[in-house]
């Protein structure tokens, strides 16, 4: 009987040592899977910044010398412009249709998003037609005041300012959403605190609601600086000197593929001081809730003249943010239906769907394979790689696009001599300017936005019913396919729709790395507006703000369910 337990008592332990070691294999093959997926899409950013070392001496002394300091210079005026334009509507906007009640404020709600689905490009080119000299704006008041020209002073859209009014109005939903999120989620004990002691509805904003929302706002806000950042039609067509234009113009225009890189290495670096100065800001000040329990905030309600400037106060920024710019659009677009909407549009948007849809689903697999593993082993290795891997979204499209072209053009280059060498056979390039390139570009750029969506889909699966599924005999992959993955799909397709509507508008990536002659809507839209075309353009522009609604819908229906449990309490202010 003794030893029947201890041949008992041993087989449970080889069983035990058994499990462990394959245990451990299998968060070793995670751990790999994870690094050899993440390490491709860190090769970009890798390889700008080791332009740093290479040297092209008279190249960028002739920059240094004329244009480095007006990139420099307009960068970070764009940066401060747009950063206390959006901080001041997307802040303002979100107090008001969160903690006030007027006329219209519900719709609102989700009305204040729809400039997310415009590019910056789109409305550049938009407002150039609509405010220039032949436009209908100078036209009408040369009409009413009997003005000819060089009678009156207007204003030129296509300037420094006028790009920070057009990057503005399309970025300041970042920091309006995230605000709005933090507004909704603050507890309403501390709030009525304040008021108990005697603070005003203004003073309990200032003083209570805006610290508890600075980390949200903070992010927010990094999120449009990075955009601006990576803005690359709006300041070329508006003639503005920053970057992104500086990288393309010296790739392009000079031949100059060295300098071009370490152009894209000092942006680089300007979006890293970003994103450390954003953690650093939320480090440093740190709120918490002063009771875990949330009831529905208690709103003011607005009447008089308070209502009037609450209206007004939203309305501007989507008007001109969304519904003007899409007016003229339509009405360009059917006024030219037969140039707009001819055979090569539908060319075009082929060509869009295609690189799309493909980068939408391989974003999503790879999205889906490191989530899963960060669920299963999170350790230092898996987490590196999932951090490495989301790291794209915050470096702009040029940037990525002169990481891809070199190392790429190097392999082509390489595997072309040796063909000659041993085989005689001269294979070209192979990888340059394909498909299969930009798509990479779109998955190193977007790959965080899938990655963010899937997470948060799969921290919502309990994990007993990991246990479950390996109780029954499914392993890990079986038990991602035919058990998570069904129950994950309302997230799955939500990161497809993102990174889908994201590649339909990305504009500076696709310019420097698309195959030839396989322009998308973005790239037409640029380039009719380019030659002044924008009656033309007015089609392209179009289906991509249709296709860019999309997101800003989801994203309304998921704030407005945020809350709707609950029974709202209102007080007249």
């Amino acid at each position: 009987m003794k030893n029947s337990q201890q041949s008992l008592q041993k087989t449970a332990i080889r069983t035990i040592q058994w499990r462990s070691t394959l245990r451990g294999l299998s968060a070793s093959g995670w751990t790999v899977a994870i690094i050899a997926l993440a390490l491709p899409i860190a090769i970009p950013v890798l390889s700008v910044l080791s332009s740093i070392f290479f040297e092209a001496k008279d190249t960028w002394q002739h920059l240094t010398e004329t244009v480095l300091t007006r990139y420099i210079v307009n960068s970070l005026l764009l940066m401060i412009g747009v950063g206390c334009g959006v901080v001041a509507i997307g802040v303002g906007c979100a107090w008001l249709v969160t903690m006030c009640r007027f006329r219209a404020s519900r719709v609102f709600e989700w009305a204040l998003l729809l400039p997310l689905a415009a590019p910056a490009y789109v409305l550049a080119y938009t407002y150039t037609d609509f405010l220039e000299f032949s436009g209908p704006v100078q036209t009408a008041l040369r009409y009413i005041f009997g003005w000819s020209y060089g009678d009156y002073w207007f204003p030129n859209v296509r300037s420094l300012p006028g790009a920070i009014l057009m990057l503005i109005l399309v970025l300041y939903p970042y920091v309006y959403l995230l605000t709005r999120v933090a507004f909704l989620e603050q507890s309403t004990c501390t709030l009525e605190a304040s008021r108990i002691l005697g603070c005003s509805p203004w003073r309990s904003f200032i003083t209570v609601a805006l610290p508890m929302a600075r980390p949200a706002i903070v992010a927010g806000l990094a999120l449009a600086l990075m955009e601006t950042l990576n803005d690359y039609g709006t300041v070329q067509y508006f003639g503005v000197d920053t970057f992104t234009t500086g990288i393309y113009r010296t790739w392009f225009g000079m031949g100059e593929r060295i300098a071009a890189n370490q152009l894209a290495a000092l942006l680089l670096l300007f979006v890293l001081g970003l994103i450390l100065v954003e953690r650093w800001s939320r480090s440093r000040t740190k709120y918490y809730q002063a009771s875990s329990r949330y009831r529905q905030l208690q709103t003011y309600q607005l009447k008089g003249i308070r209502e009037i400037l609450a209206v007004i106060a939203c309305f501007i920024p989507l008007f001109f943010g969304f519904l003007l710019p899409a007016g003229l659009l339509v009405k360009l677009t059917l006024a030219n239906w037969q140039v707009t909407l001819d055979e090569r549009f539908w060319i075009f948007a082929r060509h869009s769907l295609i690189l799309a849809t493909l980068t939408a689903i391989l974003a999503v697999v790879i999205a889906l394979i490191m989530a899963y593993g960060l669920r299963l082993y999170p350790n230092l290795g898996v987490q590196l790689g999932t951090r490495i891997a989301a790291m794209g979204y915050a470096v702009p499209g040029s940037v990525i696009a002169v990481g891809i072209m070199v190392p790429i053009g190097k392999i082509d280059n390489l595997f072309d001599s040796w063909m000659r060498e041993n085989l005689g056979i001269s294979t070209g390039l192979l990888l340059s300017g394909t498909i299969a390139a930009l798509v990479f570009a779109y998955i190193v750029r977007f790959l965080a936005v899938s990655l963010n969506a899937v997470e948060s889909s799969l921290s919502k699966i309990k994990p007993n019913l990991d246990d479950a599924a390996r109780s029954l005999g499914y392993s890990p992959m079986q038990t991602l396919v035919t058990v998570h993955t069904p129950m994950m799909t309302g997230g799955l397709l939500t990161a497809m729709m993102l990174v889908f509507v994201d590649v339909m508008k990305e504009l500076p990536a696709t310019i420097i790395i698309r195959p030839f002659n396989f322009d998308t809507l973005a790239v037409r839209t640029y380039q009719l507006a380019s030659d002044e075309r924008l009656a033309e353009a007015s089609g392209p522009a179009l289906a991509i703000v249709l296709v860019g609604m999309l997101p800003v819908i989801l994203l309304s229906w998921k704030i407005a369910r945020s809350r709707k449990s609950s029974t709202e309490l209102t007080v007249n202010s």
